[in-house]
């Protein structure tokens, strides 16, 4: 017996006035998502579009380090990694609107491959013991590093004494990540990378653009980052950051703990460890001051 249809195409069968009023609310429901800018792709739009804002890094005149300047934390990478500045690791659940839109605390950060001036990558060196703005930064000085204002949040990069409720991702070492509190959780020190001239350059100021430690001065664990362990983020590829001191056989810190305050370069066009010799910046000798500064 051949198949013969009961009803028409056009009689309507099961809950479909039901499916018709979801359907409906689902295209509303979008188009207000999208009217509020709240659909991801927005998000993670606005989010790009704020976060690698460019931002001029402070020019120096005199080859110091100062408080107030604004710069670059860049490790000139490794056996398994890439050259990476410190990043503020945000995404869209990062974000809030009130009472204005930035990146909201705690947020985490990485070492990212990206090295160019934006938002994500620049910190304000801030006094955190009265020296006044633009006074020079010296070796052992305790110091906040401090995003910059706006969307940035300015938020303070902390760390604080690894748990096992609290510690890093992948690594399991201590964590290190942006908070909105300049406690002594965000007080840190720059030291001298090579241990056997630490003590002579103790007090002495810091030069810009050249290779050094950087110590958290509470568990006193230096910035390391891990070329081991990969973080993908919504910008680039990054690896993960730690405070975790790494020495070699000679008891001095490996090339995880060695870092770069980037300035300026001379034309304000970016970092001044591009417009320069990747060697040259790894092997610049430190000049020490005169003794009456």
């Amino acid at each position: 017996m051949a198949y013969s249809s009961t009803y028409s195409k056009k009689v309507k069968l099961g809950n479909w006035f039901q499916e018709n009023l979801f359907e409906e609310d689902g295209k509303n429901d979008y188009l207000e998502k999208k009217e509020r800018g709240e659909l991801v792709t927005q998000k993670v739009d606005f989010l790009k579009m704020n976060i690698l804002r460019p931002v001029n890094l402070t020019m120096t005149n005199d080859g110091r380090l100062h408080f107030g300047d604004v710069v670059m934390l860049v490790n000139m990478g490794g056996e398994k990694r890439e050259c990476s500045a410190v990043s503020i690791r945000a995404d869209i659940d990062s974000l809030k609107r009130i009472p204005s839109a930035g990146i909201k605390a705690p947020c985490g950060v990485s070492a990212g491959s990206d090295i160019q001036a934006c938002v994500r990558t620049a910190f304000i060196i801030t006094s955190v013991d009265g020296s006044p703005e633009g006074s020079t930064l010296h070796f052992e000085q305790s110091f906040a590093l401090k995003t910059t204002s706006g969307f940035a949040g300015g938020l303070y990069l902390t760390s604080d004494t690894q748990s096992f409720q609290k510690c890093a991702l992948k690594s399991r070492l201590q964590e290190v990540n942006l908070d909105d509190s300049n406690s002594f959780l965000a007080w840190w020190k720059v030291v001298h990378f090579d241990p056997q001239e630490r003590l002579e350059y103790e007090g002495q100021p810091v030069p810009a653009n050249v290779t050094v430690l950087i110590k958290h001065c509470k568990t006193n664990q230096a910035l390391a980052v891990l070329g081991d362990h990969v973080l993908w983020t919504t910008y680039d590829k990054g690896y993960e950051l730690t405070a975790h001191t790494f020495l070699d056989s000679h008891k001095a810190e490996q090339d995880n703990n060695h870092w770069i305050l980037c300035t300026s370069d001379s034309a304000g066009k970016g970092p001044l460890i591009l417009s320069q010799p990747l060697s040259a910046a790894n092997s610049e000798e430190l000049p020490l001051a005169v003794p009456d500064v």
